[in-house]
């Protein structure tokens, strides 16, 4: 029985016996699952298991973004007019089949993206291991079918460890040598009860372990994440595709869905719209270089990662011996206090659009 077919067998036991399986039986089958499910994100043996032709993809530009949909919701044209990539493009067939790779610029900033092959519900392979590497993803719905592929389509997702729109939870798991399980919550259980997290602490093999649960609503799926450890949490768009096809009224409706741009890939509507999101979902800063005597270069930023935007950042992304000669640096933008400029070290956090001048020892 292949992997596929397992989780397919506790799926639909679970389906079954949900309502009169026991909390501690519901558990072990979440955890059987989750370990099941792992062996899809990282396959272990020879013949064969790694991911195959067409999913192993160079990477360029500063960050990455996914796209995945079913077959014929537009997103191979929507990508082919973004980059002038081409990828082949059907109305009625399951016609991308490998990874294809381009590159679109926002905001002087270099963005791969990758044409993911369609997501098609069970086929859970090597597809799914690509998307775990990208910064954002794409979901490309058709606007006259949106909330049903949608579903599948996460669904598929999270069978490969990837979170969408979600941080990892507040749970602490921490093995230790002698004391049994100590289970401490600071919040109320609602979701979950004792017997369940035995039940999965149990599955693991974890009998000497304390386990703290900061979370409210916390699931048992979140605590098999926690000790999963292999999750990747990623933001996501609904890229709601085909507007052209639809009235004022039901756009308006679109909109309530979170995390979503309704567009038209034929007609080319709403793609500003799609580009700023893109841009503020990856969370990147521009920064632009000032040489001594000479005014800023705005053509070609220096673009790093919110949250690793330091000035030692900054040095580093250029060359890794600047930091080191560095005496001090002067920065103009939002983070300096100062409209002449601020005279920094190389722990200051830089903002987008600063300009920074470095001075050498």
């Amino acid at each position: 029985m292949t992997t596929v077919q397992k989780i397919k067998e506790i799926e639909d036991e679970m389906a079954t016996q949900k309502n009169k399986a026991t909390s501690y039986h519901l558990g072990q089958l979440k955890a059987k699952l989750a370990k099941l499910r792992r062996e899809l994100i990282s396959p272990s043996g020879g013949g064969g298991g790694g991911p195959g032709i067409g999913f192993d993809v160079a990477r360029t530009g500063v960050a990455s973004v996914g796209f995945v949909g079913f077959p014929s919701v537009g997103k191979s044209t929507l990508m082919s007019k973004l980059t002038g990539t081409h990828s082949e493009v059907s109305e009625i067939d399951f016609t991308t089949l490998t990874t294809v790779p381009g590159t679109l610029k926002v905001h002087g900033a270099p963005i791969q993206i990758l044409d993911l092959p369609g997501i098609i519900e069970g086929a859970n392979d090597g597809r799914g291991r690509v998307a775990r590497t990208c910064n954002l993803i794409f979901i490309v719905l058709d606007v006259l079918k949106p909330l049903g592929d949608k579903k599948i389509i996460e669904g598929e997702l999270e069978g490969f460890g990837i979170r969408l729109n979600k941080k990892p939870p507040a749970i602490l798991v921490r093995k230790k040598d002698k004391g049994g399980i100590a289970i401490t919550n600071t919040v109320p259980l609602t979701n979950i009860d004792q017997d369940e997290i035995k039940a999965i602490l149990s599955e693991y093999k974890l009998s000497n372990v304390d386990v703290t649960i900061r979370e409210p609503n916390m699931t048992a799926d979140d605590l098999v994440d926690v000790i999963e450890g292999n999750r990747v949490y990623i933001p996501a768009l609904y890229v709601l595709n085909k507007i052209d096809a639809i009235s004022i009224e039901e756009l308006d409706l679109l909109y309530k869905i979170p995390y979503s741009v309704p567009i038209s890939s034929r007609e080319w509507l709403n793609i500003d719209e799609l580009q700023e999101k893109m841009w503020e979902s990856l969370e990147l800063v521009r920064v632009y270089t000032k040489p001594r005597g000479q005014t800023p270069d705005y053509s070609t930023p220096v673009v790093l990662r919110r949250g690793r935007c330091t000035v030692e950042d900054f040095c580093s992304s250029i060359h890794k011996e600047i930091a080191k000669q560095m005496k001090y640096a002067i920065v103009w933008g939002s983070s300096a206090k100062h409209a002449r400029g601020q005279k920094v070290g190389l722990d200051h956090v830089l903002e987008d659009e600063d300009v920074v001048h470095i001075a050498k020892k």
